[in-house]
Formats: C-alpha cells, structure tokens, sequence
C-alpha cells in the first residue's frame, strides 16, 4: 500500500498549487493581443467575465480550516464543492498508486529494444521494475504487463521496450502522480459540482469540445485547437451570441506568407474571385480601399501590413458561422467549410481559435433550434437568450474506469509546471 506520508505529501502538493489569475473584461478587438506574461499557462485561467470563475479563494480559506491530521486521510472533494473531474482524477491518483506506486523504482540502463525472445539482465531489471517473477527472459507474461503499462502512459502498447518505454519507465510513479496532480488543479478551476445551468468545456489537450447542462456531459464533439506556436489560451468568457455568414479577418502572417506571393502570381483575379476585400486598419471603423492600390511586393516581403479580410463564401475559413466570446484575445469558435481535420489525430493545427467538427449541431443545442438569418447580410448576430460559459482548459491526463491514462503535451506546458512546483526537469516524451 501507499504510505500514509507519500499520500499526505502529494495531498498537500495539490493544495499548494492553487492560483486565481486575474480578470480582465473588454470589449473584443478585430486585432488579437498577446497573453500577459504574467498569466501561468499550465494551471492558471484567465477568467475575461470575472462572475463565471469557481471561488478559489473561498475554498483556500475552507482549506486552510482543515487540520494537517484531517486532510492526511480524506479526499479534498469531501470537504469542497469541485468539478466533477476533479473527482474522477483524484480517484484515478489513488487506483494508480495502487497500481503502479508500490512497484519498484528503479532504473532500467539504456541499451537495445527489449522484446520477446530477448535474454539479457535488461531483463530481469524489467520484470523486477514491473513486479514479475525474476528471470532473464522475455515472455508473453513480460510483453503483456508492458502493454499495460504503455496503455495507462500514453505510449504505443505494443509490448516493445524501446527507448521511450525505458525512459517513461525510469521517470518513476512519483513523476506521473504530480502528472496527475496538475490536471487535478486544472480541474479545480472548472465550474462546481452543485453549479446548475449549461456550460461548454474545450479541452485543448485532447482537442475536443464538452456540452455539459446541471454538471452533466450531454454531448461532445471533435475540435481543432492551436499549434504549439500559437496554442489555445486557457481562458474562460462567456458565450453571448452566434455570428452568421461571418467575414475572415485573414492573420497577418497569412497575409504575408500565403496570400500576397498568390495575388503577385495570379494577379488581382484571385482576390476577387475569393470574395476578399482590404481595410485601412483593424478598427471598427476601418474603410475599404482598393485591392489594387496595394504594394503586395511590400506586404509579401514583410515592409508593409494589410488587413485583409474574407466575406462569406464557401471557401470562407468560418464556414457558416462563429460562435462570440469578447475577449482580447481574438479568440472564438467557428465553422469550418471542410470536414477533414476531423478524422485525424492531430488537430492542433489552428491559430489558437476552435474549430468545429458540426457547428450547427452546437448551434442548435444553444438556441433550440437551427439558427436562420434573416436579412441574409455579413456578420448578422443571433444573441443567445441565455449566455453560456465556455471554459478552455489543457488535460494531459484523463480518468478511465481502471485509473487515469495519460496524453501527449503538445504544448509543452507540464514540464515548465512541474519544475515550477516540484524541481523535476525531465518529461518523457510520449510520442
């Protein structure tokens, strides 16, 4: 079994982790601005509607009430309201160090790929660091408790020990309960359990979206988030209206990379035909100018910046419409016109803003009802009766029914967090 002190340690670390990030409430820019460097991107949310964030603080001082001999045995979600997933990664914390906490920790030496058939004392370190039998040889007893393991830490379950299993392995329990312990803090600052209402959860990590109504999940659907170079904050604001027939305020750098070497090879024709039109600059009053008055030598060497922008069209990158969350950040979620990001596994492939696998299946869940325009114009708003909360978090652990497992950090967020918070340096990479 765990040790009683082992559990009080890690207890208290998920205690310590606790932050509330600041709030901001603006009006949304046409031209997105940079998260403040202050704002810890691993755990802390930026709250733009400063009434939609849980009571943090309230449930620190609750905390700070609970004596050091009562938190020693007792789940924090006993005393405190929390996210429902809160729960279930804390349950998953406790069946993994059931599972994998009391197996020996020690370290495997690199070398060549372990495999059935192989006999070497590689081996016999193996099947003692994954609590077999002694022995040397690697067997279908071996290969199947590797892929146990390799299942439950997001590596390739196929009974190999390569290099990445052998460095996933030498990282140790301890390393993947802190894993967990910060997706647990993740999850502390998502709406509480006895909230009522709907609210939507984006998780970047898995790149998909959750509808949840009374602490519920009642639908959710595939999404695509941010790359790493321009990852979706995490950041909560609420849901207030549905922009139909939406224009695309085409990023800058596209501008540059993409679009003005297509106008200097093509001509002006491949603007036209794709329905784009140039403004004066990012404000809301901005005035049209003439596509041909522009230098695009000058905007495709960088000199100069154009805010171009797309009306709707099918080939429109918003598709049919986008879902409006002011915020500072530029950031929304939208339609898109083509479906095939959606059958594969790497979906972060956007510029932070999320991508909708069945827009209108959103759309009707939050209106009752297929939202129609009715003047047929750019940009016409459908307001929501009822503003809904949208959450953007980051999850690189996720509950099963036999624990957790763990995911990819494809923005590289958990290793800064843990240094932070633990001193460990090292993640194994998982890929």
């Amino acid at each position: 079994m765990i040790t009683r002190l082992k559990s009080v340690r890690l207890a208290l670390a998920a205690v310590l982790l606790s932050s509330t990030a600041p709030a901001f409430a603006r009006p949304q820019p046409i031209e997105p601005v940079p998260i403040p460097p202050s704002i810890e991107q691993g755990v802390d949310m930026i709250y733009i509607d400063p009434e939609i964030a849980p009571t943090l603080r309230d449930q620190e001082v609750a905390m700070h009430q609970i004596s050091f001999e009562e938190w020693a045995g007792a789940p924090y979600d006993l005393f405190l309201p929390v996210n429902p997933l809160y729960t279930e990664l804390r349950r998953g914390l406790v069946r993994y160090q059931q599972r994998w906490g009391d197996l020996p920790q020690l370290t495997i030496p690199a070398g060549p790929t372990l495999k059935v058939g192989t006999d070497s004392e590689r081996v016999a370190l193996l099947r003692q660091r994954l609590g077999l039998v002694p022995g040397t040889k690697f067997d279908q007893q071996l290969a199947d408790a590797l892929k146990e393991y390799q299942t439950a830490h997001g590596l390739k379950a196929d009974g190999i020990a390569g290099a990445g299993t052998i460095d996933s392995l030498n990282l140790g329990s301890t390393h993947y309960e802190r894993l967990i312990i910060v997706n647990l803090e993740r999850a502390r600052r998502l709406p509480l359990a006895n909230d009522r209402g709907r609210y939507i959860l984006v998780d970047a990590g898995a790149a998909r979206l959750y509808m949840y109504e009374d602490g519920r999940v009642v639908d959710s659907m595939k999404v695509g988030v941010g790359t790493s170079e321009t990852p979706t904050p995490m950041m909560a604001a609420t849901l207030k209206y549905i922009s139909l027939n939406p224009y695309w305020n085409v990023p800058p750098e596209l501008v540059q990379t993409l679009i003005a070497p297509k106008v200097l090879a093509e001509g002006i024709g491949y603007l036209t035909y794709r329905h784009y039109e140039a403004l004066s600059d990012w404000t809301d009053e901005a005035k049209p100018i003439p596509l041909e008055s522009i230098d695009w030598k000058a905007v495709a060497a960088g000199r100069q910046e154009v805010r171009l922008r797309r009306g709707p069209s099918p080939g429109n990158s918003m598709g049919d419409m986008k879902f409006m969350l002011p915020n500072d950040f530029g950031i929304y979620l939208h339609d898109v016109p083509e479906k095939s990001l959606f059958s594969k596994d790497d979906r972060w492939v956007s510029n932070g803003c999320v991508r909708l696998e069945d827009a209108h299946r959103l759309a009707r869940w939050l209106v009752g009802s297929e939202p129609e325009s009715r003047t047929g114009q750019p940009e016409e708003e459908v307001p929501l009766q009822q503003p809904v909360p949208v959450y953007m978090s980051y999850f690189t652990v996720a509950p099963t029914a036999n624990g957790v497992a763990f995911r990819n950090d494809p923005y590289g967020r958990d290793a800064r967090v843990i240094a932070r918070y633990f001193g460990e340096q090292r993640i194994a990479s998982t890929r």
